[in-house]
């Protein structure tokens, strides 16, 4: 069946959205063809007044921004219902992009600054024009994708938007459950009646629960059972949340909450841009609105974030880090012993030297970091989680997936280890190669290098678990056809059975690739590059002291040379 306006057309199928007013689908220009998507509101949407009923026409036509989903036109239906005429964003929702099995554990970095920016400067533009949205929640994010493949994040669905200004209150509820301010939760959900008002802070509180979600994949604040299930815990743990906490579990039934001040190391952010984004999230995952941030506060501080230059790093000692930060915060290793090398050669930064001067550096192309001191080599901070083999567990694929994404970092890491090893021989003093004791040691260490690297070329281990992905992929697709058809027949109950043999031993061969090939090689190099580090490192110490000598033989021999130099001249 399909709909139209005077001109638009569109399928009753091809349905992008529905909420509780309206419905929202994908049609085209009759004329033109031009890909939109309508509004349509239902009978229930003119109950409201009249006043609330064209709130969200007069919104949209005052907005115009980037950030803000457009509004082309108003139309009508023939039997006089309003339709709304949006631009289409073909990437669906943030909340589409977060149930992607790949994003089980949160966006890339590169992709959750694009959110923070976008959903910031939207919310600038609605603050700037006096209005609060009330329902901000990842659904209500919409994803296009420009020509060049880069996304772009529009805020929309302003049917709970109104004009408030920063030190007014307004009494009506609004939003969505897990992304509600607690004292709107309090009236709307639990139904306790209440004399409250409130500001334009309930739009930051849902800012923060949506960015934790973007960055973690899970939502901060979780009961037992989940949210919609045990609704008292979940108001108990967004009301009596400790100050600077930006997250609360609740792992057993009427167990304790388990807070937490940090991101979880699960998550696919930089350690600098968890330590820069962890205030922030705590400054507006405040239930106390005289204690939350401003709006003034919550720009600042994430302008400042997206106006950091990211460094790529490779510490000998530590992981790959993205740098929002100082060096020695995220690395461990202090001011006076960092030396850097940069495509094979010295770097000398300068304690005064501005980041927009530092070298362009990426994953593949970082800075190397050396410490002047023995450092214990720290890998990469990994706790495996438990995996279910139960056919309606959607967290299994996201598993496999961060499983896949560990073994291709590991493997990066394994060629930058290596990398910066043999940077780091190749900028031994010139000398070093003529003084026997050194030249059998680094003979010894060009062999073990060598041998690592053949190892690290044959290693197969991302090809294997790509394998295993699409095994375990096809069958999951295969169970949601199963659950489409209902009731199996006899043959197809028999291949479901079989299959769930197959899913289970594919994830258990995930796992020991992961522990018994891939963590193992990258433990034997960690143990080699120990070694390698403190035989470096003495090297380097008794060539510096030898260097320091010849200096000053130098230095004797110069003063002789005046001294001859003298009686000569007195002849």
């Amino acid at each position: 069946m399909t709909a139209s306006t005077a001109n638009y057309l569109w399928s009753l199928g091809d349905v992008l959205g529905q909420g509780a007013t309206a419905s929202v689908y994908k049609a085209r220009n009759k004329r033109t063809g031009q890909q939109v998507a309508v509004k349509v509101f239902n009978h229930l949407s003119y109950s409201r007044p009249y006043e609330v009923q064209m709130r969200e026409f007069e919104m949209l036509r005052r907005l115009n921004h980037n950030n803000i989903i457009t509004l082309f036109s108003v139309e009508e239906l023939s039997n006089k219902q309003k339709v709304l005429v949006m631009e289409y964003c073909s990437g669906g929702s943030l909340l589409s992009l977060l149930e992607e099995p790949e994003n089980a554990f949160g966006l890339p970095e590169t992709e959750f600054l694009i959110v923070l920016q976008c959903v910031a400067h939207g919310m600038n533009h609605l603050r700037e024009n006096g209005v609060v949205h009330r329902d901000i929640k990842p659904g209500n994010i919409m994803r296009q994708v420009g020509e060049d493949g880069r996304s772009v994040y529009k805020l929309t669905d302003f049917g709970a938007a109104r004009e408030l200004e920063d030190d007014e209150k307004f009494v009506s509820i609004y939003g969505t459950e897990e992304y509600l301010h607690p004292d709107m939760y309090e009236r709307a959900v639990l139904r306790k009646p209440q004399h409250k008002t409130y500001g334009v802070s309930v739009d930051l509180w849902s800012i923060g629960v949506t960015f934790y979600h973007a960055a973690t994949g899970s939502l901060p604040f979780t009961p037992y059972g989940g949210p919609r299930r045990n609704k008292p815990t979940m108001y108990k743990i967004t009301k009596e949340k400790p100050v600077g906490a930006i997250s609360g579990v609740q792992k057993v039934n009427d167990g304790p909450i388990e807070w937490s001040y940090h991101l979880p190391n699960s998550c696919l952010l930089s350690k600098g841009l968890r330590g820069q984004l962890v205030p922030v999230l705590a400054g507006i995952l405040e239930a106390d609105q005289e204690k939350c941030w401003t709006f003034d506060q919550f720009f600042s501080a994430t302008t400042e974030i997206l106006q950091r230059v990211s460094v790529y790093l490779f510490s000998l000692q530590q992981a790959t880090a993205h740098l929002y930060t100082h060096t020695h915060i995220c690395t461990g290793v202090g001011l006076e012993q960092q030396h850097f090398l940069f495509l094979g050669h010295d770097l000398s930064l300068g304690g005064s030297m501005k980041v927009v001067n530092f070298p362009s550096t990426s994953p593949s192309q970082p800075l190397f970091l050396l410490s002047r001191t023995p450092e214990t080599h720290a890998g990469l901070p990994f706790k495996e989680r438990k995996t279910h083999t139960h056919i309606n567990n959607k967290n299994t694929l996201g598993l496999v997936y961060q499983y896949l994404r560990i073994v291709r970092s590991l493997h990066t890491h394994r060629e930058l280890f290596l990398h910066g090893y043999y940077s780091y021989i190749e900028n031994l003093p010139v000398y070093a190669g003529g003084i026997r004791e050194f030249q059998t040691r680094l003979e010894h260490l060009h062999i073990e290098l060598a041998n690592h690297s053949e190892n690290l070329a044959e290693d197969n281990s991302i090809q294997k678990m790509e394998v295993l992905l699409g095994k375990i992929m096809a069958i999951h697709q295969q169970y949601r056809k199963d659950r489409l058809t209902g009731k199996l027949a006899y043959n197809d109950e028999q291949i479901h059975k079989f299959e769930k043999i197959h899913l289970s031993s594919h994830i258990k061969r995930v796992k020991v690739l992961f522990r018994e090939e891939c963590l193992q090689k990258y433990g034997d190099l960690l143990a080699s590059a120990s070694t390698w580090s403190s035989l470096l490192h003495e090297m380097q110490c008794r060539l510096s002291d030898f260097g320091n000598f010849s200096r000053g033989l130098m230095g004797d021999l110069e003063m002789c040379e005046e001294r001859q130099n003298k009686v000569f001249s007195e002849l």
